[in-house]
């Protein structure tokens, strides 16, 4: 869809004693880039706060004054948009995901927005979608009513706007206030059963891929090459289905395509293999016999 992110990353953290919080890791990235990762298709996206190096290229901008809280900050960022629909993030979200965010663009209809909604019932204002007229207009006014929007608290902004409800996915709306939560955070991306999946994104963002990955499949090919051949082969024989997929991506070839490929005829070969050195042990067995 036809939209801006804004992304707010300079609040004072003064849970985490003045932290620099966009930029402490989870999972081995920053907060912030996390954030971004949720919403590489946005048209434009603007980051209010102090310039950091990410991952991938965004605009910078500072609330007026510095320090002016978020309203403050989201008319700043607002200022340097122009698209219909505005994604609004906190800077502080490990574990929102693409599809919350396109559940959120997708949710306005013919509203002024849409927000999500905690598991606890609480709306979140800053992980929502605002049309951008309407926002501009409630911020104008608030600032004539207030002399100012700083130190505004958001409930001002969204009290006035008729916006949809989205409820939030299991830790979408998971935020790091505290280093009791960004400890919470970091045990999760450990969990056995997702650690994996984490892992794999990790990667996926660090060599800027964007392709899916069929980890079952690729682990099937790596248990296939150490049983039947020797344990080393299983991390050479998934590198080379890498290499093997990016040349044949380069030959036109779907790169999920080309992967799945490659590991089907990897993965024939181990058998293959592990079938004749059980063929040979049979037949040594037999003539011993």
């Amino acid at each position: 869809m036809n939209y801006d992110a804004i992304v707010l990353a300079g609040g004072a953290a003064q849970r985490l004693g003045g932290a620099d919080k966009p930029a402490l890791s989870v999972g081995g990235r920053p907060l912030l880039d996390r954030v971004l990762d949720a919403c590489p298709d946005a048209r434009s996206t603007v980051v209010v706060g102090s310039r950091r190096a990410t991952a991938r290229p965004v605009r910078w901008t500072r609330e007026d004054p510095p320090g002016g809280g978020p309203v403050a900050a989201l008319d700043a960022g607002l200022r340097q948009t122009a698209a219909e629909l505005v994604l609004v993030l906190s800077a502080d979200l490990p574990f929102l995901d693409r599809e919350t965010v396109r559940s959120l663009l997708t949710a306005p209809g013919g509203r002024e927005g849409a927000l999500l909604r905690d598991p606890t019932g609480r709306d979140q204002p800053l992980i929502a979608v605002y049309r951008a007229e309407p926002l501009r207009r409630e911020l104008a006014l608030l600032a004539t009513e207030h002399g100012g929007l700083a130190g505004l608290p958001l409930r001002a902004v969204t009290a006035e706007l008729d916006l949809a409800r989205v409820a939030a996915r299991p830790l979408a709306s998971f935020d790091c206030d505290t280093w009791e939560d960004l400890a919470a955070a970091r045990a999760r991306i450990r969990e056995h059963g997702t650690v994996l999946d984490q892992w794999i994104t990790a990667v996926k963002n660090e060599l800027g891929l964007d392709l899916p990955v069929d980890t079952k499949a690729l682990l099937d090919l790596a248990r296939d090459a150490a049983h039947g051949v020797a344990r080393p082969a299983a991390p050479l024989t998934t590198f080379l289905v890498g290499y093997a997929a990016a040349r044949a991506e380069a030959a036109g070839t779907d790169p999920a395509q080309a992967v799945a490929e490659a590991s089907r005829k990897a993965a024939d070969l181990a058998l293959r293999w592990a079938a004749e050195a059980e063929a040979d042990a049979t037949s040594q067995e037999n003539g011993s016999g």
